[in-house]
């Protein structure tokens, strides 16, 4: 498991990916619901499947800290329309 940060002051996730790399998944809270604005892979590492990685930490994390997303970004819409497991983390 990619360790993953959480970052309150700037309203962002950081998982660890290779080296000194890190996604972020930017986010704005709302109470006990997320959301996720942007998503970031560095420009190195773009293609190499870390889009999946960051998705499974940060999904992961958010349903043990019992939150709810509201997907913005692109992406993450994406992703969680292709992984249907984890539509249950969706806000209403």
């Amino acid at each position: 498991m990619n360790e993953i940060t959480h970052d309150p002051d700037n309203k962002c996730y950081l998982i660890a990916l290779e080296g000194d790399a890190a996604a972020k998944v930017y986010y704005e809270k709302k109470g006990n619901i997320l959301d996720v604005i942007t998503t970031r892979i560095p420009d190195e590492l773009q293609g190499k499947g870390y889009g999946k990685v960051m998705m499974e930490a940060f999904l992961t994390e958010i349903k043990a800290s019992n939150l709810l997303i509201v997907p913005v970004c692109s992406y993450v819409i994406h992703y969680i329309n292709k992984n249907t497991q984890w539509q249950e983390l969706l806000a209403e």
